[in-house]
């Protein structure tokens, strides 16, 4: 069993859902990224999600992309990631997934990839932009590593397509909430439950809700039907705040606001 599914097991013997916060690896900066995912971590996260800086960011919306760049641009490489993650990833209380393109997969090699995300700690891998047509090689390689490969489903998904995309990924199935790009909204599609609860009749993967979620309002609306949310740009935003504000004051915002989520995922 691996980590992820340990904690998706454990979560549903407790009747609770998972919490799963997005950090962007490298922004403002790397010692940064340790410090947040500790807070995460301590706030009671389930698991966090590590966002690989990619100059070419697949659906991601414009916070997002903004701390993609300012990562590149302050020479942030996939060697430094992997050297921070292994020194702070086995003292968290939570699994740790990257995000990361199939571009910087393939680049490093399938194998060596793996290899490396685990030596660091990495308990897998969301690939935003791996088409279920080319992910059997990957996938194959996961399963043997015990390594999660979590893909994501779409609205404009067709319904044999998200049944094959559940086929061929494991640890949970990203499910993208809203169709567009990521980042705050103010309201969620009112057939966002349904389609949930259609998926998660013809697969035994749970399911994490992603996008634009980013309000108690929004967990609440979600959580009858879904086994986790994710929470990306929300709290980027807030790391964009160094700078005007103690780089102590916007982690332990950010610790306060990731509460207040948990919270309504708890009630």
């Amino acid at each position: 069993m691996s980590a992820i599914d340990q904690v998706f097991s454990t979560l549903k013997a407790q009747n609770k859902k998972a919490f799963m916060p997005f950090v962007t690896a490298g922004f403002p900066s790397l010692d940064f990224t340790a410090k947040v995912l500790k807070e995460l971590s301590d706030r009671g996260s389930s698991l966090c999600e590590l966002g690989i800086p990619y100059s070419d960011p697949i659906a991601d919306g414009p916070v997002i992309q903004a701390s993609y760049t300012a990562a590149l641009d302050n020479k942030i490489k996939l060697s430094q990631i992997l050297e921070t993650a292994g020194q702070t990833l086995p003292s968290l209380k939570c699994p740790v997934v990257s995000m990361v393109s199939y571009a910087i997969i393939y680049r490093q090699g399938l194998e060596n990839y793996i290899a490396k995300a685990k030596a660091a700690g990495i308990a897998g891998a969301i690939v935003p932009d791996l088409l279920v047509e080319e992910a059997a090689a990957l996938s194959e390689i996961c399963r043997r590593e015990d390594f999660s490969l979590i893909q994501l489903v779409t609205p404009t998904t067709s319904p044999d397509r998200a049944i094959r995309i559940a086929e061929t990924s494991t640890g949970f199935l990203y499910y993208v909430s809203v169709t567009g790009i990521t980042g705050e909204r103010t309201v969620l599609p009112p057939e966002l439950v349904d389609n949930v609860g259609w998926l998660k009749e013809r697969t035994d993967l749970p399911i994490c809700i992603g996008f634009g979620i980013s309000k108690p309002e929004h967990v609440r609306m979600v959580k009858p039907v879904c086994d986790g949310v994710i929470v990306g740009s929300a709290i980027v935003k807030r790391t964009a705040e160094v700078g005007a504000k103690p780089e102590a004051q916007v982690i332990t915002e950010i610790g306060d606001y990731a509460a207040s989520l948990i919270d309504a995922l708890d009630e």
